[in-house]
């Protein structure tokens, strides 16, 4: 007779293996429903756990998430998204804020290799930094890299922001603008770099130079996108359009931009980001670089998952697809 596995107690209990683990383990994230059908089917089957297996394996049945900045609404919304299919099989889920801090990745990935968690999603505050990148080759844990993209053995997500960005920049030169002022990260890490290919790609499809006094890239901060708007809007010559590459950046050119007592579109045409509650209610309404973080979000927690449990060999590499959002934010000149 062929002896009883923990596919048989999952399938019995009418749960996930991940989740008939965690109640053999006594992991204590289990709602009690769900650990009375377990054991009840443990003990109907007669299933005995090979504890010597289990303790080569290691299994934490816990997954990392490092994020820049939780506060950020779209990543909040790419966390929950991930939660919902780490909930579905049976794992929960650690979150950490780095905030760009060099300092503090480095902390939150030695703490989650002595913690022994499964895997990891995380972004990166550097591609190319040595030390960074040592750690996470010594993690102990299959990495997925959220927007960030790497010749490191990883998994990655990526957004097609070179393409968003190219649609934004070709659509306000249609316009007639030429004094496009982009404002983006470091080229160090893959949203600016890809974002700066982009106007570059939209100015030379339209038989222009590019001017690189209009280029700006350092961080995606919102402080960030406020001083370079100011500084550029007091200059003798002035932007007639801004372009806030990054997902936090639209705050800090609209306060920029209000401080002024400029109108949005007559005076500076506007285009942001990722959709947000800010860019929808605004008036007029901002039209923005658009994705769907959510779906991002979803693919990168099954990504890991079929990692954790063996189901892939070959590195994956998804790229997300982004559309130009028009509303009332940008006029002709």
């Amino acid at each position: 007779m062929a002896s009883v596995t923990i596919r048989d107690v999952a399938r019995m209990a009418g749960v996930s293996v991940g989740t008939a683990s965690r109640v053999i383990n006594n992991a204590s994230t289990v709602g009690p429903d769900n650990v009375l059908r377990v054991r009840e089917a443990i003990s109907k089957l007669g299933f005995v756990p090979d504890r010597n297996a289990q303790a080569m394996r290691g299994n934490s049945y816990e997954i990392g998430i490092i994020v820049r900045d939780i506060t950020i609404p779209v990543l909040a919304g790419f966390v929950k998204a991930a939660q919902t299919v780490f909930d579905a099989h049976g794992y929960a889920m650690l979150i950490n804020s780095v905030e760009n801090n060099r300092g503090r990745e480095l902390q939150m990935l030695d703490q989650f290799c002595r913690r022994r968690i499964d895997g990891l999603i995380m972004t990166t505050a550097s591609e190319d930094d040595a030390q960074l990148v040592r750690a996470r080759e010594k993690a102990t844990f299959p990495i997925l890299l959220s927007d960030r993209d790497l010749t490191e053995n990883c998994d990655c997500t990526l957004i097609d922001h070179e393409f968003g960005t190219y649609q934004a920049v070709s659509y306000l030169i249609g316009l007639g603008h030429r004094r496009i002022l982009l404002i983006t990260g470091s080229t160090d890490v893959y949203p600016g770099r890809s974002r700066v290919r982009g106007y570059h790609r939209a100015f030379k499809d339209a038989g222009l130079s590019v001017d690189p006094h209009w280029v700006r890239f350092s961080t995606f901060e919102s402080s960030t996108a406020f001083f370079e708007t100011s500084s550029s809007l007091d200059e003798a010559v002035r932007p007639t359009a801004v372009l806030a590459g990054g997902i936090d950046m639209l705050t800090g050119v609209l306060k920029a931009i209000r401080g002024r007592g400029l109108r949005i579109p007559e005076d500076i045409s506007v285009i942001g980001n990722s959709d947000s509650d800010l860019a929808l209610l605004s008036t007029p309404p901002i039209t923005v670089v658009k994705w769907d973080y959510e779906d991002v979000g979803r693919a990168s927690a099954q990504l890991i998952l079929d990692r954790i449990m063996g189901k892939v060999e070959e590195r994956r590499r998804i790229v997300f697809p982004t559309e130009l959002v028009i509303r009332g934010s940008c006029s002709a000149i």
